[in-house]
């Protein structure tokens, strides 16, 4: 795992707190997010059955569109056709979904592995739509992959959670009983408090 820049686990049972540290740690590395972690605080108080998460990421990565994974070409004019050329194979799968959704399944043909065609009727605008069409988008998979490891790292049966992502700042706080608003402001506390570690 990549050294993060900050890592606290603050708990009233130092033990307990040490322990948690190792669980969240082994989370980080089998969920592969040490190189987008940058700064974690974790704060668990069982007397009121919270637990507190606030991270800032090192940096986001842009979305992709079709343009940056291959070209965007007419094909054989007569047909109507529109050829993408892809130079990256990284984003078929996710590319081909997309594609069989606007297209139907039976009309995207790939002849080749790194080449798909599609009939439009309007080729000319077909082409610049494409061209700008997100295939992946990195945050929300890291979204999911972060929510995924605060899950794993609560304490069972904290099943009242709330999450919240804005660009590089991920808050998680969870308890068995009802969240209380004070409690979400502390998550946001916590946050502005390791934004202002230098």
């Amino acid at each position: 795992m990549e050294a993060l820049e900050t890592f606290i686990v603050e708990s009233p049972v130092p033990e307990e707190g040490a322990a948690y540290r190792s669980i969240i740690s082994d989370v980080i590395s089998e969920l592969v997010l040490g190189g987008a972690i940058g700064r974690i605080k974790v704060v668990i108080r069982p007397e009121d059955s919270l637990f507190q998460m606030a991270i800032i990421l090192r940096g986001s990565q842009p979305t992709v569109k079709v343009s940056d994974i291959g070209s965007v070409e007419a094909g054989n004019l007569a047909k109507k056709e529109v050829k993408i050329s892809l130079t990256e194979e990284k984003y078929l799968p996710e590319l081909l979904e997309l594609l069989w959704a606007r297209y139907g399944r039976a009309k995207v043909f790939q002849p080749e592995r790194r080449t798909l065609i599609m009939n439009a009727e309007d080729t000319s605008a077909e082409i610049e739509f494409l061209k700008e069409m997100i295939v992946a988008d990195p945050k929300q998979t890291l979204l999911s992959r972060l929510v995924e490891m605060a899950i794993r790292s609560t304490p069972e049966g904290f099943r009242v959670r709330y999450h919240s992502m804005k660009e590089n700042h991920f808050i998680f706080v969870a308890s068995e009983d009802t969240l209380k608003p004070e409690w979400i402001e502390e998550g946001h506390k916590i946050l502005a408090e390791i934004l202002e570690e230098k």
